[in-house]
């Protein structure tokens, strides 16, 4: 799949009936078992990328350039997975945000999500959360609608405004982004059920959720999810939660003696998984 297609096969997606789970990704290895695991859809998540990059937490510590070093990689590795790339505030001012967009889609992403809040961000579920004036927002989305029109990309607009302003402030914020081109919209940490089915119904763009595990936003069921009116599920730390908790494992085995280790991959499957089998026939190929 070529650069310029990845835009329009998403777009293709979200016009499918169903709603689309989207397990996160934070580097090659995570989006190649999320493609292997046969989902269509992923999205490089910021938190876990700062995460697993610097072992530091998502408040706007990570670099435009770092993020786009890991896209590109996320990408390469697997090619056949559509990937919305993790954008943030566009790293500065509404040309900040047009060279984001470019960049991003130069990178391999299918899209990008794009946030309202003042830099340095916050995680959505975590406290200290500032958002940019309205008109502030409308300014950056507009300038990454134009930077579409060069590098094809579907554009996710994010609002962090329910937990700053409220609810309606945010609900008018989703409207503006419908009003100035967003694909899909994203009103981050609604505290209710009947909040995200009010947003759904009256946001005429397919809707994301969030399923952060110890946030604000009420845990439900995809199947539920799909009743109230989301396109997509999101859950951008599952990955990196049960890593971290099979890693911690197999330390505390190790560290206590224990020949019983928990449950791992073997060398063989992990040596597949990462391509030795591939770059083994290619090598043949060109052996003197």
């Amino acid at each position: 799949m070529n650069a310029f297609s990845r835009a329009e096969a998403l777009r293709s997606l979200l016009s499918e009936p169903g709603i689309v789970p989207m397990p996160c990704c934070f580097d090659a290895l995570s989006a190649r078992l999320i493609e292997r695991a046969g989902f269509r859809l992923s999205m490089m998540s910021g938190f876990a990328v700062s995460a697993t990059r610097l072992a530091l937490p998502d408040t706007g510590l990570i670099s435009f350039t770092e993020m786009v070093d890991s896209l590109r990689n996320i990408c390469i590795a697997a090619p056949s997975l559509l990937v919305i790339g993790d954008g943030d505030t566009g790293y500065g001012n509404a040309l900040n945000v047009k060279r984001t967009v470019t960049e991003y889609a130069r990178a391999g992403a299918a899209g990008i999500m794009l946030e309202d809040q003042v830099s340095p961000k916050r995680c959505g579920h975590t406290r200290g959360k500032q958002v940019v004036a309205f008109e502030e927002a409308r300014m950056k989305l507009r300038a990454a609608v134009d930077a579409r029109r060069s590098h094809d990309i579907v554009i996710m607009a994010r609002t962090d405004a329910r937990a700053v302003l409220g609810f309606d402030e945010a609900l008018a914020r989703c409207r503006m982004f419908v009003d100035e081109g967003a694909d899909i919209v994203f009103m981050e940490a609604p505290e209710k059920v009947s909040e995200m089915r009010r947003f759904c119904a009256e946001i005429a763009r397919p809707c994301m959720a969030n399923m952060v595990g110890g946030g604000v936003t009420p845990m439900l069921p995809l199947a539920e999810l799909e009743r109230l009116g989301f396109r997509i599920a999101a859950y951008p730390l599952e990955l990196l939660t049960a890593g971290i908790h099979a890693m911690q494992g197999v330390l505390a085995a190790l560290k206590s003696g224990s020949p019983d280790l928990p449950a791992r991959v073997s060398f063989g499957e992990l040596k597949e998984l990462v391509g030795f089998d591939t770059y083994y026939s290619e090598e043949e190929r060109y052996r003197a």
